[in-house]
């Protein structure tokens, strides 16, 4: 059985900031926001908010919606 996985939300995608992408790959490949912070050199409150941003920019409420994201982008 096969699982394509698309999102609405794809073309609106190139919408986000750099650091947002980079922050949505690392939420998506499993980090808590503690991690991705620590690995962005960041605070765990600037992940809060670039995730914010996302979700926001692109009507998404879950991390799940999130990660599915980032799947069909590649990230």
């Amino acid at each position: 059985m096969s699982l394509t996985l698309t999102t609405p939300h794809t073309e609106a995608a190139p919408a986000l900031a750099p650091r947002e992408l980079e922050t949505l790959r690392h939420i998506a490949s499993g980090c808590t926001y503690l991690q991705a912070a620590r690995q962005m050199g960041l605070s765990r409150h600037t992940i809060d908010a670039y995730l914010r941003r996302i979700r926001a920019k692109l009507n998404i409420n879950t991390t799940a919606e999130l990660t599915r994201l980032a799947i069909s982008l590649g990230l």
